[in-house]
């Protein structure tokens, strides 16, 4: 049995960074935590009508998600290299399926699903309330920069 080495940093935490957050994007859009793996995070917005883009639909605006799906894959790939370390998003596609309910929590999961040495690979989906019924898709990569410190 290995003793874990006091010195050493606690992986990240996705649900303490997020409570311990006083602004920036996360806490202007209210992002929630869910829950979160050794390689994935999901993360929700809960409905504000500050956030959609027509107030007669109601309708989120794709802003919003575009940051969700942008944090929930940046904490996987935190998660997956066990800590917050600096990355860069090289690209970020995002499949839209359909509008969100108006009213609804979106739901977004990103998982990190291959590192390499200088480079995340990322993919996950948003939904409101049906994970059988995504509202997007994403796929992305993220330069890893710590190396050039």
């Amino acid at each position: 049995m290995s003793v874990p080495d006091p010195a050493a940093p606690a992986p990240f935490d996705p649900a303490a960074f997020l409570a311990a957050a006083r602004d920036g994007h996360a806490v202007a859009l209210g992002l929630r935590h869910r829950g979160h793996g050794d390689d994935w995070c999901e993360l929700a917005i809960p409905y504000d009508r500050r956030l959609v883009s027509d107030a007669v639909s109601g309708i989120l605006a794709s802003g919003p998600i575009v940051s969700l799906m942008d944090t929930a894959c940046t904490f996987a790939v935190w998660r997956r290299r066990g800590a917050q370390r600096p990355h860069a998003t090289m690209d970020l596609r995002i499949d839209y399926l359909r509008p969100a309910r108006p009213g609804a929590t979106v739901v977004g999961r990103g998982s990190c699903y291959r590192l390499t040495q200088r480079v995340a690979f990322v993919r996950g989906t948003a939904h409101d309330g049906d994970p059988d019924d995504p509202l997007a898709h994403v796929a992305g990569t993220f330069m890893l920069l710590d190396q050039w410190r």
